[in-house]
């Protein structure tokens, strides 16, 4: 009898994103600490050199699988009403942050990052950074459209919008519920809208 042919060896995108599920996966039972280039290897049936051709450190691999899943889930919506999207997005972002993978992965890499400074780096440049660009898109789209005054400057706004709520997430015990989010928003088109709610 014939022995069966060789399954197809995964290449570009597809090992690329079979490789950051198994880092999430990972990441999710072990955290960052017991996170290791090796241990995603052999979960992920590759060498080591093919992880390292793409990703400099388990730092960059993590925060890239991270970026990933948060983007895929949690792009921001156009309907063309600003605070609606707005408000949709948080309560996605916070209902993210509290479910694995995102949320036990951030917490740990965000507890690691305090005395790691390339990680920290890392962490500004390879997520928040993407987060905040995100909102920033978002909310200047609706400048242009005219929902927000067109001489604000949206891009401390936008730090304060992310800000609050991953302060609320990562340093207290309250919740990110739908009253939280509605006063953020309540503040922000105060501040911003050129016409009142």
């Amino acid at each position: 009898m014939a022995n069966e042919p060789p399954a197809p060896r995964r290449r570009g995108a597809a090992r690329t994103d079979a490789l950051l599920q198994v880092t999430l996966e990972l990441a999710t039972e072990v955290g960052y600490a017991g996170l290791s280039i090796e241990a995603i290897a052999r979960r992920a049936e590759v060498g080591k050199h093919t992880i390292y051709r793409r990703w400099p450190s388990k730092a960059a691999l993590l925060l890239d699988a991270l970026n990933r899943a948060w983007t895929t889930d949690l792009d921001y919506r156009d309907t063309g009403d600003l605070r609606h999207d707005l408000r949709e997005q948080f309560l996605r972002s916070s209902s993210a942050l509290a479910e694995a993978p995102i949320g036990p992965v951030y917490r740990a890499v965000i507890a690691e990052a305090q005395s790691d400074p390339a990680l920290r780096a890392a962490l500004d440049e390879r997520f928040l950074r993407t987060v905040e660009r995100s909102t920033l898109d978002r909310i200047t789209r609706a400048q242009h459209t005219g929902e927000l005054r067109a001489d604000a400057d949206l891009t401390f706004a936008t730090e304060v919008l992310c800000g609050a709520l991953y302060y609320r997430h990562l340093l207290t015990t309250r919740p990110i519920d739908e009253g939280s989010v509605d006063g953020l928003l309540d503040m922000f088109m105060a501040a911003y809208a050129t016409r009142p709610a």
